[in-house]
Formats: structure tokens, sequence, C-alpha cells
């Protein structure tokens, strides 16, 4: 895992951990389907643009809103998933894994944000 990704992972654990002394998750699988999104978004992110990417977590009323704002206009370009280790899931685990996906243009780039049950 590359540094950006393993540090977004690191600061969305500690965000968590706040939240679930908020509130918490209603489901057991809630925190690792955060990490997942997260390490997908960033990593894709990191790996599909140029530039820096930022993370923004937010606390909901019954969810986590996960967004990622990179420097690239372009909306993800869904892959057929591989089996051989060649990729393709990320884009279909976030859909599955999210209730609502939102990706909306900002000034040099983009925002996702993708909202998980919490």
């Amino acid at each position: 895992m590359n540094r950006p990704t393993a540090a977004a992972r690191d600061a969305t654990r500690a965000f968590l951990a706040r939240a679930a002394r908020l509130r918490a998750p209603a489901r057991d699988e809630s925190t690792d389907n955060v990490l997942l999104v997260v390490a997908e978004l960033v990593a894709n992110a990191i790996r599909h643009t140029v530039g820096p990417c930022a993370l923004r977590l937010e606390l909901l009323d019954g969810s986590i809103d996960v967004c990622v704002t990179d420097h690239s206009p372009h909306h993800p370009q869904p892959r057929t998933p591989s089996t051989d280790g060649a990729g393709g899931w990320g884009w279909f685990l976030v859909k599955r894994l999210a209730t609502h996906i939102r990706i909306k243009p900002v000034p040099g780039g983009k925002t996702i944000c993708a909202e998980l049950p919490w």
C-alpha cells in the first residue's frame, strides 16, 4: 500500500474511533466498509489523476460521508473486474458498499462522495 493511502486509512481509523464514541455503528462491518471505500477512492485518485487529493469525512445521521477531491474533471471509468489480480474491483466495491454516491465538479477537478451506513 502506498503511503498516502495508508495515511488516509490511519486518519479514517482515528475519525471512526471518535465517531463511535458519539454514535455506535449500526453494523459490525461499518468500520471495515468505510476504511475500504476510503482506501479505494484515495488510491484511485492517486493512480488516475495528477496532483494531490484531499479526503473529507463527515458523521451524518446514520451514515458516514467519505469525500475525495482530486485534480481531474473526469468521472471514474469502471473496468471489468479481473480474477487474475489485474484489478477493476475498486469502483465496483465503492458502488456496492455506498448507499449514495455523488460526483460534483469543483474548480480544478472533482469531488467524489460516497455515503455509507454507520
